[in-house]
């Protein structure tokens, strides 16, 4: 029976990720790479196509596209994606980046990566390819990146996912993603992890999954886990992943992904979750500090005591451990962001969605009451002229040292706090023990202030 569903699930993603490269057309010089997405699958019968093309022209057009694939070889790890539309829509392409930054050399030719594109809006999907396929060629071309789409015959009719979406019952169709991403997984790799869209992943994760995994080789295990959130960072093994596809869909309208996937944990005899630190995979957030309830209206005033934190994104080479992430030294609220044993060079950076003319800058380290774990020597850099995808700035502007692990420091040079694109805290001298930085603040020019620095230029 699982023999039966993998076959009929390779055959889906062949036949489905044709209909995705002859409709998409993408633009003639990516059309005309054989190479540019690697497919994989094998011939079988396919009788619930609902589209007008025969399935002789189908078989066809598998078989000939096949003759330009190479033959892969077994990777060590498999990272699996299954990407949707975002608000934001290069999440994909933040994730990817983060990916094969954080893996060195020898890493990447252990890693393959797996993307799943399970939406059928063809907009998104012509977009997200070309992108895709744009940005990350040599990973392509490679065979390190693979990518895939399954179509719409594999989910429940449209009646069904109204009843559903009717209850509240949304992740139907997400579970159905997973097993159509685990199954295509299974003969790529040794071991298959599972990640969300929009994350960070922490520099050599492949080395840290391979020591603790070296470290339970005594100890049978179904699922480690490198990240506390949802189904973010769960390894299995590949060997496994066909049972747990077969178990996604028979309980697919039953449970979210995270809560099937602790079922299926303890079904395959592990009674207790495997939590593995340092985390090594966290969201990217973008963050937007007020909502519409809180926008201000011309007749008042702002607090100049309180912060504005445009939104941003937050980039770091510090060790991410336990459950303070890089991203919480931005928050407005008391969280923070805890790391140990830093060098010198070594920086927490502040990307906004737009460039801001900031007045004010505020970075402080170190516990509230007692000043333990502060930054004994940094300072603070504004950036400009965003570049490249994720963007970062391409020349920065000394702002100020810390003093005893902090910096309050006004811009009156009003040129230099306009059109500033990032704030970058570095180390200067190594470090050794635990650092928490605890909140980095920016605060705007107001209207009047801008409109006099645009009359004065």
């Amino acid at each position: 029976m699982q023999c039966s569903f993998r076959r009929s699930f390779i055959t889906s993603v062949s036949i489905g990720f044709l209909w995705l490269f002859i409709t998409l057309k993408v633009p003639e010089e990516i059309e005309h790479d054989q190479n540019v997405m690697t497919i994989k699958g094998q011939e079988d019968s396919y009788d619930k196509r609902k589209d007008p093309r025969p399935l002789e022209d189908w078989q066809n057009l598998t078989f000939k596209y096949f003759k330009t694939v190479p033959q892969r070889r077994k990777t060590w790890l498999t990272v699996g994606i299954s990407s949707v539309p975002q608000p934001h829509q290069r999440s994909i392409l933040h994730t990817l980046v983060s990916l094969f930054r954080a893996s060195s050399k020898s890493e990447k030719k252990r890693l393959t990566v797996l993307v799943h594109l399970a939406h059928s809006d063809l907009t998104w999907l012509r977009e997200t390819v070309l992108r895709i396929s744009t940005l990350f060629s040599p990973q392509i071309l490679a065979g390190q990146l693979l990518l895939i789409h399954a179509p719409p015959d594999v989910y429940p009719s449209v009646d069904d996912m109204r009843k559903e979406a009717r209850h509240g019952e949304f992740y139907s169709r997400q579970n159905i993603d997973h097993a159509f991403l685990m199954s295509f997984a299974t003969s790529l790799s040794e071991y298959f992890l599972l990640l969300e869209d929009n994350v960070f992943s922490a520099p050599n994760f492949i080395t840290h999954i391979d020591w603790k995994v070296n470290t339970m080789k005594s100890d049978p295990w179904v699922l480690l886990e490198f990240s506390n959130l949802g189904f973010l960072g769960k390894l299995f093994h590949s060997k496994d992943l066909p049972l747990l596809a077969h178990f996604l869909l028979l309980f697919y309208k039953e449970q979210p992904l995270d809560r099937l996937i602790p079922h299926f944990r303890t079904l395959l005899a592990q009674k207790n979750p495997i939590i593995c630190r340092p985390f090594l995979f966290y969201h990217r957030f973008f963050f937007h500090i007020s909502n519409d309830t809180q926008k201000a209206t011309p007749a008042q005033k702002k607090n100049p005591y309180i912060p504005d934190n445009p939104p941003g994104a937050i980039f770091t080479d510090m060790k991410v451990f336990d459950v303070h992430f890089p991203w919480e030294a931005y928050t407005l609220d008391e969280s923070f962001f805890w790391t140990r044993n830093v060098s010198a060079g070594n920086h927490l950076t502040v990307i906004l969605n737009h460039p801001a003319n900031l007045s004010k800058v505020q970075v402080l380290t170190g516990t509230i009451v007692d000043g333990r774990y502060a930054l004994e020597k940094g300072q603070v850099e504004m950036g400009y002229n965003p570049v490249g995808m994720p963007q970062y700035c391409s020349s920065f502007a000394l702002l100020g040292h810390l003093f005893e692990g902090q910096m309050n420091q006004e811009i009156f040079l009003k040129s230099m706090g306009h059109d500033v694109s990032c704030i970058r805290l570095v180390v200067k001298a190594n470090q050794a023990g635990s650092l928490i930085i605890r909140h980095i603040y920016l605060w705007e020019q107001n209207a009047k202030d801008m409109e006099g620095v645009q009359s004065w230029r």
